[in-house]
Parts: structure tokens; sequence; C-alpha cells
């Protein structure tokens, strides 16, 4: 069982709990420097989420105004052009 243990873990099982333990400790001094705490992380990255989405249906509304925008230009050229082109 023991072996199987260390397989997954990649090491010792003390071992493992040792290096779990210095970089826990590590990490925690780095957040608490920063004054960062899980839950900020994960409103942090919940509001990435959020404005990720709300961006990607501004940027469709953009591109729907951008047609609409180009195409009171485009198709009344095309018309004209079209009918001083047209040769009975």
């Amino acid at each position: 069982m023991a072996d199987r243990a260390n397989r997954f873990l990649g090491d010792s099982v003390l071992r493992t709990i040792l290096k779990l333990l210095v970089v826990s400790f590590i990490v925690g001094v780095i957040m608490s420097a920063f004054n960062w705490y899980p839950e900020d992380v994960l409103y942090w990255i919940r509001d990435s989420v959020v404005n990720l989405w709300n961006m990607g249906f501004a940027a469709l509304g953009r591109f729907g105004s951008y047609l609409v925008l180009g195409a009171t230009i485009v198709i009344p050229a095309f018309i004209i052009i079209r009918l001083l082109n047209y040769r009975r």
C-alpha cells in the first residue's frame, strides 16, 4: 500500500507532506504581503469570467454596428455602380 502512495505522490508520504508545508508557508507569506485572501482570488476569477463573457457580447454588438455602418455606404454605392454599368 505504501508503494502505491509513494508512486501517486512522487515521493515518500513524509517528504511530500514536508514539501507541501514549506510551499504553503511561502505562498501564505506572499499572499499576506499583498493582503490577498482565498475568497479574493475566487472573486477575481469569477469577475474575470463575467467580464470576458460581457466583452464577448459587446464585441458582437460592435460587429453589428460596424456592419450596419458600412452597409449604409457600400450598398448604395453597389447599386449605383450596377446601374451605371447596366447595358441593355
